[in-house]
């Protein structure tokens, strides 16, 4: 039997399942995730309990994988293990003590985007926090960058994250030091939500400085993670949450990072899943804009330097085109080209000259030529003396 669709509410004993599946496997396993697919929560948690899986299933999913079943039984084993120490339902009530809640697939606030990830998505969502997280992420953009980012880094994904929430789009980051805290901060000035993706439990602060800004976030927006209560970050997690952020979001901004940098994993994720990826540039001098550069030059992403041009890359078409850049707008502008020719005929030092050789020297005839010096008079640009026309001094 094939789980069901997303659209179809679960049930209890299926929440209870997935929260129980939390924690047989790792986040983002593809062999869990595909045999939930292949025969739903409640079974695949049942024949993992019983230690083995069916003759079909088993054969389906090597091949599937590309494992043998002897692989295969041993991540069977590896999974009904973890399952001996796990207490969904104290994890439940846990939960709903801090006010989290878990969020899986059917559910109202399920993002339907993560789907995109395939066997790969979330087998649930540990999500603290006021706002709805699907509403949140409808319109939504990843800021991502470097933890140890420098004063331009923090500037540009500060303003960039505040430039956002106004115009009513969600911030999405990772909750880490450096950029990520600079875009959420920055999203935080404004009325919108800002959504942190942890690699952690939802009741761990990682890290411990921000504490106060998580805070904030569960009043304002939502922390999720897909870790259940109590687990600590390590490394691998970063790395696999990393595909949550490049999901949720319509697309991904670099705002600064190295070569090699946590950053550019979420741009990969994001570019196996078809999103649009921006990345702002900074001085040709700077290792910690280097990666941010490569990705430009390499056409993985599109150059991007504040709110507008972000939105000109993700959002809808037609309706968030960002105004091409201008210059300052000076009077001399707005002239016409027979009157900017007159006025550079007119000599800037010296004696005037007569109205036929501003003519000649403008290329214009003569009536044309007098039509344009008592336009430039009247608006100040030129008058005319005794020894003929002359620019007017307009310091």
């Amino acid at each position: 039997m094939t789980e069901s669709s997303a659209a179809v509410p679960p049930s209890d004993e299926a929440r209870l399942a997935r929260a129980a599946l939390m924690r047989a496997g790792e986040s983002g396993d593809p062999l869990l995730g595909r045999l939930i697919e292949v025969c739903g929560p409640v079974e695949a948690l049942a024949q993992i309990r019983e230690g083995e899986l069916t003759a079909e299933i088993s054969r389906r999913l090597a091949h599937d994988r590309g494992r043998t079943l002897r692989d295969l039984q041993a991540k069977v084993t590896g999974w009904r293990t973890r399952l001996l120490a796990a207490d969904p339902e104290r994890d439940l009530l846990v939960g709903r003590e801090r006010g989290a809640r878990l969020v899986v697939p059917g559910d109202i606030e399920w993002p339907s985007q993560l789907d995109d990830l395939g066997a790969g998505r979330p087998t649930g969502l540990w999500v603290e926090g006021e706002a709805d997280l699907r509403f949140s992420c409808l319109r939504s953009v990843a800021i991502v960058g470097a933890r140890a980012a420098t004063p331009y880094g923090v500037h540009v994904a500060s303003e960039m994250g505040a430039e956002l929430g106004q115009e009513g789009w969600t911030v999405v980051s990772g909750g880490a030091y450096g950029v990520d805290s600079a875009a959420h901060r920055g999203a935080l000035t404004t009325e919108a939500p800002t959504v942190a993706v942890l690699a952690c439990g939802t009741d761990y602060c990682y890290p411990s400085g921000h504490h106060d800004l998580f805070a904030v976030i569960r009043e304002r927006g939502v922390l999720i993670s897909e870790s259940p209560p109590g687990a600590h970050p390590t490394r691998s997690r970063f790395l696999i949450r990393n595909r949550l952020i490049a999901a949720l979001s319509r697309g991904t901004v670099v705002a600064e990072a190295a070569v090699r940098s946590g950053a550019l994993n979420t741009v990969n994720h994001a570019l196996a899943l078809h999103r649009h990826i921006g990345a702002v540039p900074g001085p040709v001098t700077s290792e910690s804009s280097a990666g941010c550069h490569a990705l430009l030059r390499q056409g993985k992403a599109q150059c991007v330097t504040n709110a507008a041009e972000v939105l000109d890359l993700i959002g809808a078409i037609g309706a968030d085109l960002a105004p091409e850049p201008k210059g300052t707008v000076i009077p001399l502008d707005s002239l016409s080209p027979e009157a900017r020719a007159v006025l550079d005929a007119i000599p800037s030092r010296g004696p005037g000259a007569g109205p036929a050789t501003i003519a000649v020297a403008a290329g214009i005839d003569i009536q044309t030529a007098l039509s344009r010096l008592g336009a430039l008079a009247a608006a100040g640009y030129v008058q005319h003396g005794r020894q003929g026309w002359r620019l007017r001094d307009r310091r």
